[in-house]
Formats: structure tokens, sequence, C-alpha cells
């Protein structure tokens, strides 16, 4: 019996024919690690009359971790943060108990196509710091660690791997690694944490022995660690983890708390517009028509 899950995903519109592949949450599974939320995005040329710009909408709960391939997003948010997402850097944003915050193409890209290719996770934060202070961390490709393991390039995003460390603080023990594996290499991965799981960005490769598809997340059941292999063409890899969540999880719009109370407070909170707005921004997203049932 085979000791991995393999989740396929959906599509997703965002609105403006944006449309993403998201990997989490899913009916068998709601998290790996503390990763609740997986959208893969792209590669989608960005014309410039696309209606691809996210209006600023609230997050509580969570912490968005944005990265590129290819690309350009401008983030703003309601700290007066003002960062354009470049390729290879990491983006964390902390909501805890509420922050607001845009996407939008770059004013450099406005008059020409480009392509956008990425992921967005969302991390749910530890019971103990749920309610933190909203933080902003933009971590520069530079500063992210990368090495040669055999013959694949690995780069360190988020945790410790093959004696590597990533400068990005979180809250809780997590594993984000970007694996770029030649045609026919192969790269063994230790358990590096107790929750792991690898999607494959671009091209089929063999996990333990076994194969595993383009545009899958396999989870890893066994806590056992990765042998991965590429076939006749190279391919590229996010490998996911951590600690397991403390508690389960409420997902509703943008908004994952441990208390379906405190949604339903995030939501009304939104609806009176008091949660904060991103300076120079008057445009907003509305709550669902479909309210949250605590």
């Amino acid at each position: 019996m085979s000791a991995l899950l393999r989740l396929s995903g959906h599509a997703k519109d965002l609105g403006g024919g944006f449309t993403v592949r998201r990997l989490l949450p899913a009916v068998q599974r709601q998290a790996v690690g503390p990763f609740l939320f997986f959208d893969h995005f792209g590669p989608v040329t960005v014309m410039p009359d696309a209606g691809h710009d996210v209006r600023p909408h609230p997050h509580i709960g969570l912490a968005t971790v944005t990265y590129l391939f290819e690309g350009a997003i401008l983030h703003r948010d309601s700290l007066g943060s003002v960062q354009q997402i470049e390729p290879g850097a990491i983006n964390w944003m902390t909501a805890g108990r509420g922050i607001v915050h845009s996407e939008r193409r770059p004013e450099s890209l406005a008059q020409r196509p480009y392509v956008n290719h990425g992921i967005q996770l969302w991390a749910a934060l530890p019971l103990a710091a749920e309610e933190a202070d909203p933080t902003f961390v933009h971590t520069p490709a530079a500063a992210i660690p990368q090495l040669r393991v055999g013959d694949a390039t690995v780069r360190v995003l988020i945790g410790e791997a093959f004696g590597a460390t990533s400068p990005v603080a979180t809250y809780s023990r997590t594993l984000y690694l970007d694996v770029q594996l030649p045609a026919g290499a192969t790269l063994e991965i230790p358990a590096l944490v107790p929750e792991m799981g690898v999607y494959a960005v671009d091209a089929p490769v063999q996990l333990n022995g076994e194969p595993l598809a383009a545009q899958i997340l396999a989870v890893q059941l066994d806590g056992q660690g990765l042998r991965l292999t590429a076939g006749e063409r190279a391919a590229r890899l996010m490998v996911v983890g951590g600690e397991p969540l403390d508690a389960p999880r409420h997902i509703w719009w943008n908004f994952v708390s441990s208390r379906k109370d405190r949604i339903v407070q995030a939501a009304a909170d939104w609806e009176a517009q008091a949660m904060g707005q991103v300076p120079g921004e008057v445009e907003r997203i509305p709550l669902p028509e479909r309210r949250f049932k605590a």
C-alpha cells in the first residue's frame, strides 16, 4: 500500500479571468505542517488590460507566504508596507489579529505584457499567536540560502535543510524548499520535519519509486524521507511541511481561526470598515454573500 496521499487540486477563478490551481485545503487533508492553503498560479501572460489586480481584503489568524518564479506583484498593506515582490524572494505577512492588503500590477509593468508564475501559501498561526500583531517581512532572493546537493539545486526558503538555515522567522517549525532537479537526477531528502509534502511544479518525477505527475501535491504519510528522481525532463519541486497543526482550524473566505466566533467577529469588523485600510486605496472586496455559520 502506498504511503503517499496524492492531491490533484482544482481550478479556482479569483476573478477577472485569473485562475489558480488550489491544492489545499482538500477534502482528504486540511494541512501539511502549518500550511493549510496552497495556490499555484501561472505561468500566465498578464496583458495590459487584464483585471488581475486583487483589491484590498482582510485576513486573520494566518500568515501569507508569497513566492514567485517569474513576474512581479506590488504588495501594499494597512501597516503602510509597500513592496514589489519579485522572483526568488520570500514575502511573509503575519495577519494575526487582523491586516488588510492588496496585490496589484506594478506601475512599471502597466503598459506591457509580462508573465506571472508562483505559489501562495497560508500558514496557520499557532494558538498562542493567532492574535499576534500583524507584520510584513520581505526577505530578498539574495538572502535565501542556495546550495548544490548532488546534481540538485536547493533553495532553503523557510526552515533548515542540508546544513543551511533560512533567515525567515516563523511561529512554529516550518519547512519550505525550492528544488531544481536536472533530467535523470535524484535527490534524497531526509525526514526534516514531522509532516512533509512535495509538489511537482512543471514535470513528472518519481517519488519514493512511485510516479508523481506534474501539478500534484503528494503528502508523505509514514513520516519517512523523500527520494525524488527526475525523468527525461528537468523538474522543479516545492517541498512543504512542518509541525502538525496544534488544533483544527476553521477557514472561511480570507479568515482562519480555531474559533468560529472569531471568524464571525472578523466578518462583522470588515463589514463595519473597522479592520483598517491600505493607505492611498479606496477600493475593497466585500464579504461573500454566503455568510459563515457559527
